[in-house]
């Protein structure tokens, strides 16, 4: 098991077994999922990232507060 610690500016350290281990390096994107008391944080190839980035510019129309309030409630 590696352990790093969160500081309280909310950063924290990939341990560099598992940068290694899941090929990461400074640049690379990554993904969170949260369910329950886990967290996954994956890689984003190239084409995810392409992908993602051209998905921003429509996704605007739904960062109002009240789309924030109503998502947040369910």
């Amino acid at each position: 098991m590696n352990i790093s610690r969160i500081t309280t500016r909310a950063r924290t350290t990939i341990p560099g077994k598992i940068r290694e281990a899941a090929n990461l390096a400074e640049g690379d994107m990554l993904a969170f999922e949260v369910g329950g008391d886990c967290a996954l944080v994956r890689k984003l190839g190239a084409s995810s990232v392409g992908y993602l980035s051209s998905l921003s510019g429509i996704l605007d129309e739904w960062m109002s507060p009240e789309d924030e309030e109503a998502w947040g409630a369910l």
